[in-house]
């Protein structure tokens, strides 16, 4: 890194974002679409070459349209990082499964590759979502073990990402933001750039804070779904409808119950409350319970296909056949997916994969997987919708003579199974 000069003011007129990712590519996109000069950076090669292309890695309501605005206003793609004081890093932010603690290395590789390249004073934002006290754990110290002074050589904030796959245009124009910095001018000058494209209230507050309320917020979401998911467990063992109970029990104006199904997938709600159980262990016992009940659901799943198959007859598992391959639906994101909880649940047990069929997955991630509907339909007696992709609420009537496991209740009639 370069000598150290003091700036009174950070313009942020050219910013480099590190990942180009669900997060880092729109967040990209958005900012060059409001006239800030950026360049993108990722070290996949084939993904930069697409994008250099003018063609999109993934498929999101209004992303075509922006990627095109943007465009014209000139952002570039690269897999070199940019000299500049200004950084945006949305790289992943996986967990280590054995001790349930974050794994930053993809954080910590980006912020030494920043400090080799930034502008004196730059600043180094980081979206990605991490456990409380990462950058005091991880990122501080590996800037300052190269004798690089936080505060003056290089300024750290965390502006972590609020948005949720289908949907994200709009989350990113309408959702609050939050901007943790040890400076308040430097989180002041951040809000400022984020102006140019949220239109919400943007909080300033320390790093920590910011690191926790992002956790706190997916974690939230994930006790109410798995409180849906035990609900719905209860309900079954007493022939309960489930829904019935939730949609009268939600009348309540002091009551909100999410809904149930078929287990919990993305990068956000089935990952981040595991950052508490691992930081905090004996403390975050609500949190781990309901990790737990969420990741049961896939089984819960498949144990309900076998009391059906029981109950009609039916011998044949090749026969059965899931609807549904991202973890949410109209969107083509996979990770962490409930329908792969399930198969790899079934692999464990040394059982043959399911036919599986989406809409939205145009490459096999799977074995058994579909790309024509009526193919799929033609190949299975029972058939478990796991997603609830518009594509199957408009075609209900080719689901006319088949066994129905619907485990997100979209299905009108009271002749289908639910969970």
């Amino acid at each position: 890194m370069a000598d150290n000069q003091d700036k009174e003011l950070i313009e942020m007129e050219f910013i480099n974002v590190i990942g180009l990712g669900y997060i880092g590519l729109p967040t990209s996109l958005m900012f060059a679409q409001s006239g800030i000069k950026v360049i993108g950076t990722d070290l996949n090669k084939s993904l930069v070459n697409s994008l250099a292309d003018g063609k999109l890695t993934f498929q999101e309501k209004g992303l075509e349209e922006l990627f095109q605005n943007a465009i014209s206003n000139g952002i570039e793609f690269s897999t070199d990082y940019q000299k500049t004081d200004t950084y945006i890093i949305a790289v992943p932010t996986p967990y280590i499964k054995e001790s349930k603690k974050i794994d930053p290395k993809y954080v910590i590789s980006a912020v030494k590759s920043v400090l080799d390249v930034c502008e004196p004073g730059a600043v180094i934002i980081i979206e990605s979502t991490v456990s409380p006290g990462s950058f005091d754990k991880y990122i501080r110290p590996e800037i300052e073990k190269q004798g690089i002074i936080i505060g003056k050589d290089v300024h750290l904030v965390h502006a972590p990402e609020r948005i949720i796959p289908g949907n994200m245009i709009y989350e990113l124009k309408n959702n609050s933001r939050t901007i943790g910095a040890d400076d308040p001018k430097i989180g002041n000058c951040v809000k400022k750039l984020y102006t140019h494209f949220c239109k919400a209230e943007i909080v300033i507050t320390d790093i920590r804070s910011a690191e926790m309320s992002k956790v706190v917020e997916n974690t939230y979401r994930d006790i109410n779904i798995a409180f849906a998911n035990e609900l719905a467990k209860i309900c079954r063992i007493d022939n309960i409808d489930v829904y019935e109970i939730i949609r009268i029990a939600n009348k309540h104006p002091r009551v909100n119950i999410l809904q149930p199904g078929p287990g919990v997938g993305g990068h956000c709600i089935s990952v981040d409350p595991w950052f508490l159980v691992g930081d905090y262990p004996g403390l975050a016992n609500i949190v781990l319970t309901a990790r737990k009940i969420n990741d049961s659901m896939p089984e819960y799943v498949l144990e309900r296909v076998y009391d059906i198959m029981q109950e009609r007859g039916m011998l044949d598992i090749s026969r059965v056949g899931l609807y549904g391959l991202t973890y949410k639906e109209n969107v083509d994101d996979i990770r962490e997916s409930p329908t792969l909880q399930l198969l790899e649940a079934m692999k464990k047990h040394l059982a043959p994969p399911l036919r599986v069929y989406d809409p939205f997955v145009k490459h096999d991630v799977v074995e058994n997987q579909y790309h024509d509907f009526d193919r799929f339909l033609e190949d299975v007696d029972l058939v478990v919708i796991m997603v609830s992709h518009d594509e199957i609420k408009e075609h209900m009537d080719k689901l006319e003579g088949k066994v129905v496991l619907d485990t997100k209740n979209i299905c009108g009639s009271d002749r289908v199974y639910k969970l």
